[in-house]
């Protein structure tokens, strides 16, 4: 079994150049009403307009935006991952730090929708 979160957002295609920018992944999909996020062959985020299609689950715009839940993503290279992140400006909420409870680095983000998103290094990368 593999994750495929899916997260509603007000644009989809402006999302998708973020989370490229900010993940390194690409496009599988494209379009403003979905979009599915790909990285090395699988699929990572799925993006969703929230009008679009009619599904009656999928969340409210007026409501807090992602309150409880984090997007939580993992990468063998770390430090890409920061350099992107600066390259591209995403508003970082914590800088990247060694946290020693889960013995990675990681870095707090929030995205232009105000989902909060959380890159983390491989278990064991506390050296910074």
């Amino acid at each position: 079994m593999q994750a495929q979160p899916l997260i509603a957002v007000s644009d989809v295609e402006a999302s998708s150049r973020w989370y490229q920018a900010v993940l390194g992944c690409r496009s599988g999909h494209g379009g403003p009403d979905y979009e599915q996020l790909m990285f090395e062959g699988h699929m990572i985020l799925q993006l969703h307009r929230w009008d679009a299609h009619h599904h009656s689950h999928i969340g409210k715009p007026d409501k807090v935006i992602g309150n409880g839940a984090l997007l939580w993503f993992w990468t063998d290279d770390f430090d890409d991952a920061v350099d992107r992140i600066a390259a591209c400006g995403a508003t970082v909420l914590e800088e990247a730090h060694e946290n020693r409870n889960a013995q990675h680095r990681e870095i707090w983000l929030r995205d232009p929708e105000g989902y909060v998103v959380v890159i983390a290094g491989p278990y064991g990368d506390v050296g910074m």
